[in-house]
């Protein structure tokens, strides 16, 4: 059998069974490398290896994670919240809290697009955001799942289809270099956006799915301080409002000039820091529940970069690609389906759908051509394949990202309320259209 596939069905089924996903991860890593033929040792230093890549990325969430729970001690995101729960007042049923309701999901929507374009923060705005507006959604009742895909979303769709931001690393820097590396080098940056459209019509069909059938139900949560819909009395200090302003400013410029999550949420607590917000003998206790809040999510994709390394040792992405392209003879139709699959275990894996590219460019693209593929349903099958997974892997931060401020009182499960959500809804439709897309293109 196959390492890849044996690996991320063993880290899929554990996931499920609610093990811890670094423990998932990592299990699942060292057996992927025992079966392509490793030893145990060679398996745990190709693992260990690997987990220096992912560091960043955990500081990065650890510093992001301290910067939101500065931005919560100035009482912004409150205010913010109570001010809506006051518009629900008494307002608990009809029309007006319908309107309220989808008010709400679109100004989500929004948010999440943003975060990938216009103010470039990636998931950094959701421990922000999100646990404040508890109480909103369990006034209204929203279905917390609901709230995951609309976020993953979100945070998936704009960089498939809009090069600019996050998405401009992703069509162009990553996407677009890797085909003209391997061979499609008449492709222009106008063509790969244009390609990625069907499939991106999949991730809109998933979500009108979601908002409109799946969860449109009410559903209740228990009352905790977090969603508790009392109207609280809040003391708004215009000093701090001023300061979290600033600060907020400060850490996106300094991100967008340096190009670093961690260094930019640092300017932004420091900010909060000589503005009086956070008091210096606090920044301790305010570091500790920003790591706390945030330390989950460090790890996993630490541990994933460990088993992605694994992965790419094993060859077990290059052995099962050929091992597909020998037997499906001439099928083009059932050759882009299982490209496509291929893609989703990969990425399913690594976390990563912009790590993913890189890893299967170099054999998709001639065999694409070698099928007989236009350029233009090259792209779709490429971008589409490592797209794949990104909704639905317990490694995404697409995923992590909703639940670090959906499960901030408990009450929101990874695995079952944000990662089968989010793969049924998105991976479904995105292999569905990206097929469609690769045979009319």
């Amino acid at each position: 059998m196959n390492p890849v596939v044996i690996s991320v069905c063993i880290m899929l089924l554990l996931a499920l069974m609610r093990i811890n996903v670094v423990v998932a991860l990592t299990f699942s890593a060292i057996v992927g490398g025992l079966v392509s033929g490793m030893s145990l040792t060679d398996a745990v230093a190709a693992f260990e290896s690997g987990l220096g890549g992912g560091a960043t990325i955990a500081l990065s969430y650890a510093m992001l994670g301290t910067f939101a729970v500065a931005i919560s001690r100035s009482g912004i995101t409150d205010l913010l919240a109570q001010y809506v729960i006051k518009k629900l007042h008494g307002k608990e049923h009809g029309a007006a809290t319908i309107g309220l309701k989808y008010l709400v999901l679109v100004a989500l929507l929004l948010m999440a697009i943003s975060s990938q374009n216009v103010i470039p923060v990636h998931i950094a705005f959701i421990p922000i955001l999100i646990p404040p507006l508890l109480g909103v959604f369990a006034k209204l009742k929203l279905d917390r799942r609901l709230i995951a895909c609309v976020l993953t979303f979100g945070l998936i769709t704009p960089y498939m289809i809009l090069p600019i931001g996050f998405g401009g690393i992703f069509l162009n820097n990553i996407l677009l270099k890797n085909l003209h590396d391997n061979g499609l080098a008449h492709v222009t940056a106008a063509q790969v956006p244009t390609a990625m459209l069907l499939p991106g019509a999949g991730m809109v069909f998933g979500l009108l799915v979601a908002v409109f059938f799946s969860y449109r139900k009410p559903r209740e949560y228990k009352e905790t301080h977090y969603t508790s819909t009392e109207q609280k009395h809040i003391t708004l200090n215009k000093k701090h409002i001023v300061v979290a302003i600033i600060g907020i400013i400060a850490a996106l410029a300094v991100q967008l000039a340096t190009g670093s999550m961690i260094i930019g949420a640092l300017a932004g607590f420091m900010v909060f820091t000589f503005g009086g917000v956070i008091a210096w003998k606090e920044t301790h206790d305010v570091f500790t529940q920003g790591v706390h809040m945030m330390a989950m999510i460090g790890f996993i994709m630490i541990a994933a970069a460990g088993f992605a390394a694994v992965m790419k040792q094993s060859g077990g992405v290059e052995s099962l690609v050929q091992a597909l392209s020998t037997s499906i003879g001439d099928n083009r139709p059932l050759a882009a389906l299982l490209m496509l699959v291929v893609g989703l275990l990969v990425t399913m894996g690594i976390g990563s759908s912009f790590s993913t590219i890189p890893i299967i460019a170099t054999i998709y693209v001639p065999l694409a051509l070698a099928f007989g593929f236009s350029p233009m349903a090259t792209i779709a099958l490429v971008g589409t394949a490592a797209a794949l997974g990104d909704a639905g892997s317990p490694a995404s931060d697409s995923t992590l990202g909703p639940t670090s401020g959906l499960n901030i009182d408990g009450q929101h499960e990874h695995i079952w309320e944000t990662v089968v959500p989010t793969f049924v809804h998105y991976n479904i439709p995105l292999i569905i259209f990206g097929w469609i897309a690769a045979m009319v293109l």
